[in-house]
C-alpha cells in the first residue's frame, strides 16, 4: 500500500541520542502538555500518550513528577512551540520542532546550524507540504487484514498499513491517532506499541552519499545540541 517502509522508517529519524537530553526534552514537553490540558492523564489524552512514551523510553519517574508538579503549580517558564523548515545537505528536506521561551534566540540558534552545514533555512511551509503529519502505531503482529478491518469498523481513516518482520505499522492522519489506537486495543486486547507517536513523515526520500552524509550527520549533531530543539524530521536516505 504505497511507499516503502524502509524509506518511511529512515524519515522518522529524530535527534536526542543522549539520555540527559532525552530526559530534559521529555520534561519540557510534559510540562507544556500538562499546563495546556491539565495534569490528569484521564482528562488529557495527549498527556496520557506522552507519559506512555516517556515510560517506554525509560524516563525516570522523578523527571516526570517534577514536570507535572511544575505544571500543577502554574508557575514556571512560558514555552511555546516553534517549527522551522528548510533544506539540509544534499538538498534534503528538514523540519525542526522546538519548544522555546525565547523565539528570537531559538531561531538564531537553528539558523546557525543550517548556515554552518551547507544548508538553507526557509520560510514556514517551505518543505512542510512534502511531509505527511501522521499518527504512527507499530506493534507486534502478522495479521494486517485483521488490523485494517478493526480500523475500518471504527471508521478510522487509514493512510497506509504495512506488515514486515512480524511488525504491523499503521499510518493515519494525526487527527485520527487516538481513535486508531483505541480501535486496535478494543479489537485486539492490550497492545504493547513499539511506536505510538505523531510525526512528520516524508512523502519522498532523497538519497545522499559521501561528503553529504558526513555533513548531514554534523548537521543533526548541531541541532541536537540546541536545547530548544525537540524533534528533527527529514527525508534523507543514506546510501
Amino acid at each position: 500500500m504505497g511507499r516503502a517502509f524502509q524509506n518511511r522508517k529512515e524519515s522518522m529519524a529524530k535527534t536526542s541520542d543522549m539520555k540527559a537530553k532525552i530526559y530534559s526534552r521529555y520534561g519540557r514537553e510534559i510540562y507544556v502538555c500538562a499546563k495546556a490540558g491539565g495534569v490528569e492523564p484521564d482528562g488529557n489524552l495527549a498527556l496520557r500518550s506522552l507519559l506512555d512514551r516517556a515510560k517506554k523510553d525509560q524516563v525516570p519517574g522523578h523527571v516526570i513528577d517534577k514536570a507535572l508538579d511544575k505544571a500543577k503549580g502554574g508557575a514556571g517558564e512560558d514555552f511555546s512551540p516553534a517549527r522551522y523548515e528548510g533544506f539540509g545537505p544534499g538538498n534534503t528536506m528538514v523540519i525542526v520542532e522546538c519548544l522555546t521561551d525565547n523565539p528570537n534566540r531559538t531561531f538564531g540558534d537553528v539558523r546557525q546550524c543550517f548556515n554552518k552545514c551547507k544548508s538553507k533555512i526557509g520560510s514556514q511551509g517551505a518543505v512542510g507540504h512534502m511531509f505527511d503529519h501522521s499518527g504512527i502505531l507499530v506493534f507486534a503482529g502478522d495479521d494486517e487484514e485483521a488490523a485494517l478491518e478493526a480500523l475500518m469498523e471504527a471508521d478510522v481513516e487509514v493512510s497506509d498499513i504495512e506488515c514486515e518482520d512480524g511488525k504491523i505499522t499503521v499510518f493515519v492522519p494525526h487527527t485520527e491517532h487516538y481513535k486508531a489506537k483505541t480501535a486496535l486495543i478494543e479489537a485486539m486486547g492490550e497492545i504493547d506499541f513499539d511506536v505510538d507517536e505523531i510525526q512528520f513523515v516524508a512523502k519522498e526520500s532523497t538519497a545522499i552519499a559521501g561528503e553529504d552524509v558526513e555533513m548531514f550527520e554534523k548537521f543533526l549533531d548541531m541541532l541536537n545540541n540546541v536545547d530548544d530543539v525537540q524533534n528533527v524530521y527529514h527525508n534523507a536516505e543514506f546510501s
